[in-house]
This record gives C-alpha cells, sequence and structure tokens, in this order.
C-alpha cells in the first residue's frame, strides 16, 4: 500500500490466502486464457448437463426391475435408449447458447425415444425431451406438453397397475427441476451475455468520447494559431516586394509563432501519453492474480520522472502480456528501484524465440531511445526475466 508520503509503493501477497492452486493439467493455459464471459458460459453449460443427468436414475430403476424378473433383452435396451437420450441432451443447450437454429432432426430423434422409454413406463424421459425442446418453442406451448405428459403418463401407469402418488411426485418435481432449470440457464447467460456487451459497448464509448476530446482539445489549440500563421504569412507575402525588412520581420513572427505552437501540441500530447505506474503495477497484479498467478510486487516509485514512470508502466504492461499469453505461470515477482524494473516468472518451457518488433523488440528501441537497457531471457535458475533500467 502507499506510504503517508506518497513517495513508495509496496505490495506483497503471501503462499495462502484462500486461493486455489493453479491448474496443472494440459488445459490448464486454456482456462487462464479464457474470458470472464467464456467461464460463466461454461459453468451455466455444465450446470444444465447435470439438470439433464438426474435422468439417468432411471438406470437404478431399470436395475431394480430386472432383478424383478423385467425381460433383461429390454432392460438392455432401454438403457441405451436413456443414454442416448441423456447424450443428445447435451447438444441443444450449446445450440442455443452460440444463437444457432433449431435442430429439427435431433430433437424428433429424442422424441421418438421418449416415447419408447415411455411406453415402458420409464418417467425420467419425458423431462429431459422436455428440457430440449423448451429452447426453442414458447414458454405457453412447453407448459402445455408438460401438463399434458404429466396427466397423459399418470392415467397409463393407472390403468396399467394402478394411481401410485411416488410416480406424480417424482414426475412432477423432476419435470420442474430440468425444464425449469435449463429455461433459466438459458435466461442466464442471455443476461451474462448482454452485460458483457455492455461492458464492451461502455468501454468503445470511452475510448470514442477520449477521441472526441482529444480532437477538440487539438482544433482549440491549433485552430487560432494557424489563423495566425496563415495571416501573418498572407500579410509577408503582399509586402514582400514593397518591402522585404517588414515581410522579414513577418515571417520572423511566424517562425516564432509556428515553434510555440509546437511546443504546446508536444506538451498536449505528452499529457495524453503520459501512464500512471502506480495505477499500472495494481492493474497487473490484479490481473495476475485473477489469472491464478501468485504475484509479489515491490516497488519504489516516488523518485522517478515523469518519462521514466510512463515508459516503465508500458515496459510491464508488456510482460504481463507475455506472461498470460505465453507461459504457464505459478509465480511471478516484480521489482522496482532506482528506475530498474525486474520481472520475473516461472513459466516458460523450451526455448524463447526473438521478439517481436511490435512487443519486447520495440520496447526494447524505446528504452535505447530513453538512456536505458532492455533485456530479456531465461536465468540459470529456470525462471524468466525481463529487465528494464531507465535513467531515472
Amino acid at each position: 500500500m502507499r506510504a503517508m508520503g506518497g513517495a513508495r509503493l509496496r505490495w506483497a501477497s503471501g503462499e495462502g490466502g484462500g486461493r486455489l492452486r493453479r491448474v496443472s493439467w494440459e488445459g490448464g493455459g486454456r482456462l487462464r486464457r479464457a474470458s470472464r464471459l467464456d467461464k460463466v458460459r461454461w459453468l451455466i453449460v455444465y450446470s444444465t448437463d447435470i439438470a439433464n443427468l438426474l435422468a439417468l436414475i432411471g438406470l437404478f430403476e431399470l436395475y431394480v426391475r430386472w432383478r424383478a424378473g423385467f425381460p433383461a433383452a429390454l432392460t438392455i435396451a432401454a438403457t441405451v435408449l436413456l443414454l442416448v437420450l441423456v447424450g443428445l441432451a447435451t447438444r441443444p443447450f450449446r445450440i442455443a447458447v452460440r444463437g444457432g437454429r433449431r435442430p429439427t432432426g435431433m430433437l424428433a430423434v429424442a422424441g421418438v425415444i421418449t416415447l419408447l422409454l415411455t411406453a415402458l413406463a420409464m418417467v425420467w424421459a419425458i423431462p429431459v425431451w422436455l428440457g430440449m425442446l423448451a429452447l426453442f418453442v414458447r414458454r405457453r406451448t412447453i407448459l402445455i406438453l408438460a401438463a399434458g405428459s404429466i396427466v397423459v403418463v399418470n392415467a397409463y401407469i393407472t390403468l396399467a397397475v394402478g394411481f401410485l402418488i411416488e410416480v406424480l411426485l417424482v414426475q412432477t418435481v423432476l419435470t420442474t427441476l430440468v425444464t425449469g432449470g435449463v429455461l433459466a440457464n438459458l435466461w442466464l447467460w442471455r443476461v451474462a451475455r448482454d452485460a458483457h456487451e455492455g461492458q464492451e459497448a461502455r468501454a468503445r464509448l470511452a475510448v470514442s468520447e477520449e477521441r472526441l476530446r482529444f480532437a477538440r482539445d487539438l482544433n482549440d489549440l491549433l485552430g487560432q494559431s494557424l489563423a495566425d500563421i496563415s495571416a501573418r504569412a498572407g500579410a509577408a507575402s503582399l509586402t514582400l516586394r514593397e518591402d522585404p525588412s517588414a515581410a522579414a520581420g513577418e515571417m520572423f513572427e511566424v517562425r516564432d509563432l509556428a515553434r510555440h505552437t509546437l511546443r504546446e501540441v508536444r506538451s498536449t500530447v505528452q499529457s495524453y501519453r503520459a501512464v500512471d505506474l502506480d495505477e499500472v503495477l495494481a492493474s497487473v497484479r490484479a490481473v495476475l492474480e485473477a489469472a491464478d498467478v501468485r504475484c509479489v510486487v515491490r516497488a519504489d516509485t516516488g523518485s522517478l520522472t515523469a518519462e521514466t514512470r510512463t515508459l516503465l508502466a508500458t515496459v510491464l504492461r508488456e510482460g504481463a502480456t507475455n506472461v498470460l499469453k505465453h507461459s504457464k505461470a505459478g509465480h511471478c515477482t516484480i521489482t522496482i528501484e532506482d528506475g530498474v524494473l525486474e520481472m520475473s516468472n516461472d513459466g516458460v518451457n523450451g526455448p524463447v524465440s526473438d521478439h517481436a518488433p511490435d512487443g519486447l523488440g520495440g520496447l526494447s528501441q524505446r528504452v535505447s531511445a530513453a538512456g536505458g537497457t532492455l533485456s530479456a531471457a531465461p536465468t540459470d535458475d529456470g525462471a524468466y526475466l525481463l529487465r528494464a533500467a531507465v535513467p531515472a
């Protein structure tokens, strides 16, 4: 945290803190690189799959029936059909999430399987099929079908073996859980997607507003100055033949005015390019921690000049991007002292390619132009060290 004098900035994260362990399996990199919206989508999709798995309780019922004398051939056939139905049930929700067209053929096949299982008094299949269908039909339609299925199935069972209250309760509860859960998850996904799109829209709007503000500032800054330069240059051209000395005086004033305008433009652009190093440190640490990279930051930034702070902040952001995109780091250490930035991580495996001209390669040229040095290479202890030394 920032000291009272505002001159020092120090962070350190502990080894524990209730944080999750880093994913070590091969797909861990994909998980870390996934956006927050991707993670929400995975959570919603897999929770829907779990709801459909409730139908597999029917396997236990088939086992009990088989032990009670139910034909083995019908037991095997019903088991296969139930497993196929549950497998098919994983597809429609993913199609709906992507905004795809209704899979009519798949729904028809699932419907036929459901009818065959219902003929065997397997009530577990109906809620799964209703959940698949609910994604692509009106809510009123699915309510009518759900209520009708409960009435028809219980009437069929009552005629066959008599009224069974437990069948009515199981079918009602399962239909509500599966169908209602699928519809609730679809609604939740749409809310999450709209919220994400709203954030992106606000970000684009903020960028557009900043560009407009910058354009207005430049217009206010250059408009009058350029008008004065044009007017004075025109006056000098009119008096050039009659009074060369007066024209020369006008041109000297045009030169001075142009230099003054150039200084103002550079000052304005420099203020726009300035980056708060402390804010970048906080942002990088938060991003790395969110990606499950344990991060320790020790930084003394109070004595650095504005140009040095901006340059180190740019290097720091590029280094954090490389950690997230090109490594499987579990630990990262960032230190800044006397204008020297060192950023090391333990996630580099194998040889390291040359730096891209628009990445660290370009930054190396900028650092060199400022009188500093930049290096990035593996160390003897197996880490990868990014080091930038800039005159403080």
